[in-house]
C-alpha cells in the first residue's frame, strides 16, 4: 500500500497549551516601604529607628536596652514590622536571630546578632518562656536589641511573671487595623505596581467576601496575578472564583535561629 493509500488514523485531540508563569518570581520581602501605617506611624518610626546602630547606644552599653513589644489582633502588621526590621538589618550586612513560639529548643543567642526577635508570644509554652527569658537576659547583657510581638498586651499574656514584666517594661505599641479606605488604597497601589487592572467589581468582591486584613488580601492578589498570567485572562470575579476552586491557600512557617537572607519570616 502506498503512502497515498494509507488509511486515515484518528488521533486524540490535543488540549490547548496553557501558559505557565516562570518559576523565577521571588516572594516580595516585607519592608517598611511596603507597610501601610494607617494609625501605626509611631510604631513604624520606632522600628525603623531600632535598625540604626546608634539607637539607644548609651543604654546598650550599660546593658539597659529596653525591649520593643508590638501587640494587636491578627493581621494588624505585627509580624510584617518584625520582618521589615530584620530585613533592614540584613540589608545593612548585620545578622538577626528570629524565634517563633512553635520553634524547637534550644534557642541560642549569637553575640554578633544585631537584633533578636521573638514572635507570637501569646503561644509560648513553659519551656519556650524559659528560653525567651534567657534570651532576653543575655541579649540585654550584650547590648543586643530585643523585639517581640503577640496578640495581647503584656499585662494580659499568660506567661511567667518575670517575662511578662520584661515585655511590658520597654516600648509597647498597640497596632490598629487599617480602615476600609486605607485597605482599598493599598490594594489599588499594589495592583498598579504589578500592572494589574483591578476593577471596582473585583475590589468589592475581595472586600466583602474575604477577611479585610491586608496580608490576606495581598496574598490573594499575588496568587491572582500568577493565575491570570497562566490562563491568559484578565483579572475578573469569575477568574478569582476559578482560582479559589483550584488552588486552596497554603501557609508557611520559618524556623528558629538566625534569619537567613531572603527568608520571609
Amino acid at each position: 500500500m502506498t503512502a497515498a493509500q494509507a488509511p486515515f488514523t484518528s488521533w486524540p485531540a490535543v488540549p490547548p497549551m496553557r501558559q505557565l508563569p516562570l518559576a523565577i518570581k521571588l516572594a516580595p520581602q516585607p519592608s517598611f516601604d511596603s507597610f501601610v501605617p494607617g494609625a501605626n506611624a509611631a510604631a513604624v518610626w520606632h522600628m525603623q529607628a531600632l535598625c540604626t546602630p546608634t539607637a539607644d547606644a548609651h543604654a546598650a552599653a550599660a546593658g539597659q536596652l529596653p525591649p520593643t513589644y508590638l501587640w494587636g489582633p491578627p493581621a494588624t502588621g505585627k509580624t510584617h514590622l518584625l520582618r521589615a526590621a530584620s530585613q533592614a538589618q540584613q540589608q545593612a550586612g548585620r545578622r538577626v536571630g528570629w524565634f517563633d513560639a512553635a520553634d524547637a529548643l534550644p534557642w541560642t543567642l549569637q553575640p554578633d546578632w544585631a537584633l533578636v526577635v521573638v514572635d507570637r508570644c501569646e503561644a509560648l509554652d513553659a519551656a519556650a518562656q524559659h528560653a525567651a527569658f534567657a534570651l532576653f537576659v543575655e541579649a540585654g547583657s550584650l547590648g543586643v536589641p530585643w523585639a517581640a510581638a503577640g496578640r495581647l498586651p503584656p499585662v494580659d499574656l499568660a506567661l511567667r511573671d518575670d517575662l511578662r514584666t520584661r515585655l511590658g517594661w520597654g516600648h509597647v505599641f498597640a497596632l490598629q487595623p487599617l480602615s476600609e479606605a486605607e485597605t482599598r488604597a493599598a490594594l489599588r497601589c499594589e495592583s498598579d505596581r504589578r500592572g494589574i487592572f483591578l476593577s471596582d467589581e473585583v475590589m468589592d468582591h475581595l472586600l466583602t467576601r474575604f477577611e479585610r486584613d491586608l496580608g490576606t488580601l495581598l496574598g490573594l492578589l499575588d496568587r491572582l496575578d500568577d493565575f491570570s498570567l497562566a490562563r491568559g485572562r484578565p483579572v475578573t470575579v469569575p477568574l478569582l472564583r476559578l482560582m479559589l476552586s483550584e488552588q486552596p491557600p497554603v501557609a508557611g512557617h520559618v524556623g528558629a535561629g538566625e534569619l537567613a537572607t531572603g527568608t520571609t519570616a
